[in-house]
């Protein structure tokens, strides 16, 4: 085994699904680009060509409606959005279409379609380049929605989604992409669904979304020499939720905090909270504190920037304030 970036792993898992599978094809807004898909597409369209790499005009409505019909047909497209903020214009062939085919049609004709949503933010990109808009995609029945924060997952999480013969979101962190780890060269899969704990303890939970996967294990390293031992979940998946594994390490611990890369109202980690409360309220010791982003679009400002998005700082603030 040996160390790759979270996009080389990215790359890895799309070449090899491409080259065992005739019938999975890339197709999207300047996938042939760095620039656009930060590495994670190097080499493809050289190895594949233009048939396999199809790198569309901007039209993220009628390239997701050609991507749904090849998928249609048995074909196991990737789809791929430089930045998810422009999947809104694809609304209708996701949500309304895709979503909804197998059940419309009693399961008879599946979708096996990837969606690919960079969250590509921070650089000064303002508020229509840089939004996590997970929990939109989570809301709807028919879609499945990972997030992975590892290399290794990163890869996993890949060829299970294209696997899996239902429309998955896989959404990507640009922030992410420089990060290390072991990652085996063979085909493996994650599955889709469950979620890991990264670091066990036992005075509070932490469960982190993505690149707050990350922060999170930083802060609970940081708590640690405090003498609070932190408990670390990396969801991996958030529509199927693995709501086990949350809940059993917060029976263990009695103390919650969520670390989201989205907004909080009507958000991923308001819907945890909701779940844990419902079930375990008897058992909490305090109330569960939740990170994320502020009510407000992201700013184009460098120094507004770092204020907006939180970090390891901010989970460490939020696991003291009631601990």
């Amino acid at each position: 085994m040996r160390k790759i970036t979270y996009a080389q792993a990215i790359n890895e898992a799309t070449k090899q699904l491409m080259e065992r599978d005739h019938q999975v094809f890339i197709i999207g807004q300047g996938c042939t680009s760095p620039w656009y898909v930060g590495n994670t597409t190097n080499g493809l369209f050289e190895k594949f060509g233009e048939k396999r790499v199809i790198d569309t005009p901007i039209s993220e409505n009628g390239m997701s409606g050609v991507a749904l019909g090849a998928a249609l047909t048995g074909l196991k497209p990737i789809l791929i959005f430089p930045r998810m903020d422009f999947m809104y214009l694809a609304f209708d062939q996701i949500i309304n279409q895709a979503a909804n085919w197998r059940y419309m049609f009693g399961g008879k004709v599946n979708a096996p379609l990837v969606i690919r949503g960079i969250i590509n933010r921070g650089g000064e990109q303002a508020a229509q380049h840089s939004q996590a808009l997970h929990s939109m995609f989570a809301h709807v029945p028919g879609l499945k929605v990972v997030m992975p924060a590892t290399p290794y997952d990163a890869k996993g999480l890949l060829i299970s989604a294209v696997e899996d013969g239902n429309p998955v979101v896989y959404i990507d962190d640009n922030w992410l992409y420089k990060e290390e780890a072991e990652v085996p060269e063979e085909i493996y899969r994650v599955p889709i669904g469950k979620g890991a704990i990264k670091k066990k303890g036992k005075d509070v939970t932490i469960v982190a979304i993505s690149y707050m996967v990350k922060q999170a294990a930083e802060a609970a390293e940081d708590l640690e020499k405090e003498g609070i031992s932190a408990e670390v979940i990396d969801l991996r998946s958030i529509k199927p939720l693995d709501e086990e594994i949350i809940l059993e390490s917060v029976k263990k611990t009695k103390r919650l905090v969520i670390a989201d890369v989205g907004w909080q109202t009507g958000g991923i980690a308001s819907e945890i909270a909701n779940k844990v409360y419902s079930k375990l309220y008897k058992e909490l010791k305090s109330e569960i504190e939740i990170v994320a982003l502020p009510d407000v679009p992201a700013p184009a400002s460098q120094v507004l920037e770092e204020k907006f998005y939180p970090n390891k700082n901010n989970i460490i603030e939020a696991v003291k304030k009631n601990n």
